[in-house]
């Protein structure tokens, strides 16, 4: 049996301060002010380096005003044994790294978890519910998300708890994803009119991520979901009417036709994420059954999100 870490101060490391990383650290920061713990992060080398980073120098401020410590080590360069050495002097790693640092890389970090002993890992998987979905999907790297869930869940040392999100609110809109396609007027849905997609904003995740690895007793080996929302694609196309101010017209990408496209571009990461999407399996989940639901906690959804950052024309 593990020591009890609840009443000690616990040690926390963030893996990574991009969108959600930031954002995780702002809520964790938010709650050690009642809480006891040492927070730090893990940066790579050049982001201390505004020349080499441009735009970076408020990101480093902002972090040690939160009064948050910075460790430094690059992930890709480093190996399994130099990061497990960093990771060994925390009780729990969590890690913002995501898909954008390559291949293999999830794989790598849980690895360095396991070898440190870290009483409890976060690993990336801040998205969909990747057991849903199973091997072999059209998003080649989703087999890797679930490498790493085999690896976690064959061993008993290292508690680990994985959040499962659904896509980030902002992507559902990304002009390159094609689904809210404001110039034209027009929402294409993936797959049908009425296949569900669940969605959550970074801040959110941030935030519910802090009272999750905060939260006492303390959540371990158990995979929690949280939502911003739950909508089909149809009720999408009516919240972009109504904040908008406009008559969206609504079309239908079918599963076929998004396999053809991503057969065409097997490369194409967007068509492999629309191919996903359009299956409509393991992307959506009840509200009700969401961490933020349960615990009473507010959370931005679709339309506040469209009213917020979408202009009327």
């Amino acid at each position: 049996m593990q020591a009890d870490i609840a009443n000690v101060k616990q040690r926390i490391l963030v893996l990574g301060a991009g969108e959600l990383g930031l954002s995780l650290l702002r809520g964790l920061a938010a709650r050690a002010m009642t809480q006891d713990v040492n927070i730090s992060v893990l940066l790579r080398h050049g982001s201390l380096d505004s020349q080499q980073e441009p735009g970076k120098g408020g990101k480093i401020e902002e972090i040690r005003a939160l009064g948050i410590s910075i460790e430094l080590a690059d992930l890709i360069d480093a190996t399994v044994a130099e990061l497990a050495a960093v990771m060994a002097r925390y009780d729990t790693v969590i890690s913002c790294v995501g898909f954008a640092a390559g291949r293999g890389t999830q794989r790598k970090l849980t690895e360095a978890a396991l070898a440190a002993g870290v009483k409890r890992y976060f690993p990336w998987q801040f998205g969909v519910d990747y057991d849903l979905i199973g091997r072999g999907s059209p998003q080649d790297l989703f087999d890797e998300q679930l490498d790493v869930r085999d690896m976690l869940r064959s061993q008993h040392q290292t508690e680990w708890v994985i959040v499962s999100t659904g896509m980030f609110t902002s992507f559902l809109f990304e002009p390159s994803f094609g689904v809210v396609d404001l110039q034209a007027g027009r929402v294409n849905a993936l797959g049908s009119l009425d296949t569900a997609v669940t969605v959550t904003t970074p801040e959110d995740i941030g935030k519910l991520t802090a009272a999750i690895v905060l939260q006492e007793p303390r959540i371990a080996n158990q995979v929690i979901y949280t939502a911003g929302d739950t909508l089909t694609y149809a009720e999408l196309a009516d919240v972009v009417e109504r904040v908008t101010g406009r008559s969206i017209e609504r079309r239908e990408w079918s599963v076929q036709q998004l396999q053809a496209d991503l057969a065409a571009k097997p490369d194409d990461t967007l068509c492999k994420y629309r191919a996903v999407f359009a299956m409509g399996r393991g992307v959506a989940w009840d509200v009700a059954k969401a961490y933020n639901t349960q615990h009473g906690m507010d959370v931005i959804g679709v339309q506040q999100w469209a009213r917020e950052n979408l202009s009327r024309s």
